[in-house]
């Protein structure tokens, strides 16, 4: 069985040509680089499988019948690697065509009967090469929607993570809350079992959690004396202040929820809406459980960090009022059997 021919023309676009029939090649190399394609031609189906593999080639025409295996199992075992070649089906009778459901669910574009005149096929192939080039028009205006999507959700990372940074320079307490609260947050989503989506906007979202407390003053922020209740008020606005922030730029609507309601409580006594169980959105009742174990267990200007015991039962008591039961126990199973990778946070 002769080997496949190559040969490079001018207008660049690649055809394999498969089939058994060695006269069958040489007639469509002809006629093909007549037509200005560059032509391979294999007389072995599993080695155009090989040269499918390991070369690029644009299109495809393959015999449907042949040794030692039939071109559906050519196409079958392609697709397990190669979903975007354009393949079209040579039959020597349109009785011998495969199903149309095999058809289909090979994704073969077009099927020809085989002909001493090759008109029908030429047009086929020129209109298969047009349907590539739309495909690659559309590949590369997807590639260049995602790189400046990449570009501009790089630039509103940097600038909030500029408002994160000065919030931190202002407050001692705030560096490294939120890279916590982002950890530990990530750590109850995985025993969750949330989606690697889900987690990476609880990884976000936990660092951004606090941004709001730019639009807190430093006189209250910094204050080391017990609130008084109008400074309570104005440290109480700092999640409607960061969920503004944010709600500029689209790309971070999914992180607004966590901003705006990781304060709120189970049972709807928290801020700044009052939201009640479920109401409050997941990833905030999660955030809440994260945010409040960091501000437990960090030391603070007026009392040393809480021992881990302490910890557990203040959030086994909290159960039902200010945290959701249910991620409260994620996390305190995680405290009472997982304590390491807590600590690989800490």
């Amino acid at each position: 069985m002769r080997k496949g021919i190559s040969e490079q023309s001018s207008n660049g676009y690649k055809i394999i040509v498969v089939d058994d029939e060695s006269g069958i090649i040489d007639s469509l190399s002809i006629f093909l680089r007549r037509s200005g394609y560059d032509f391979t031609g294999v007389t072995n189906p599993l080695e155009a499988i090989e040269r499918v593999k390991n070369e690029h080639f644009d299109l495809m025409l393959l015999d449907y019948i042949m040794t030692p295996i039939h071109g559906d199992q050519v196409v079958e075992e392609i697709r397990k690697f190669n979903k975007e070649l354009y393949i079209l089906l040579l039959t020597g009778h349109k009785d011998l065509a495969p199903p149309l459901e095999t058809i289909r669910r090979l994704d073969i574009q077009g099927y020809c009967e085989k002909s001493d005149k090759f008109d029908q096929l030429l047009l086929l192939v020129e209109s298969g090469i047009k349907a590539i080039n739309q495909m690659n028009v559309i590949k590369d205006i997807n590639t260049e929607l995602k790189d400046t999507y990449e570009k501009l959700e790089r630039s509103y990372m940097e600038s909030i993570q500029t408002l994160r940074y000065t919030v931190e320079a202002k407050d001692t307490y705030t560096r490294g809350h939120s890279d916590r609260v982002s950890e530990y947050s990530v750590l109850i989503g995985k025993y969750m079992g949330l989606s690697e989506e889900d987690l990476r906007t609880l990884r976000i979202g936990g660092l951004f959690h606090d941004v709001g407390k730019i639009g807190v003053p430093d006189s209250i922020l910094l204050k080391t004396e017990k609130l008084t209740d109008d400074e309570y008020s104005e440290i109480k606005n700092h999640p409607t202040i960061g969920a503004h922030i944010l709600s500029t730029a689209t790309i971070f609507q999914d992180l607004i929820p966590i901003v705006k309601h990781h304060h709120e409580k189970y049972d709807g006594t928290g801020y700044p809406s009052k939201l009640k169980g479920e109401e409050i959105p997941l990833f905030a009742r999660i955030a809440a459980v994260a945010d409040t174990f960091d501000a437990m267990t960090s030391k603070r200007t007026y009392r040393d960090a809480l021992p881990l015991d302490v910890v557990k039962a203040e959030i086994e008591r909290c159960k039902g009022t200010q945290f959701d039961p249910k991620i409260a126990d994620v996390f305190l199973d995680i405290l009472n059997n997982h304590y390491d990778e807590i600590e690989e946070i800490r």
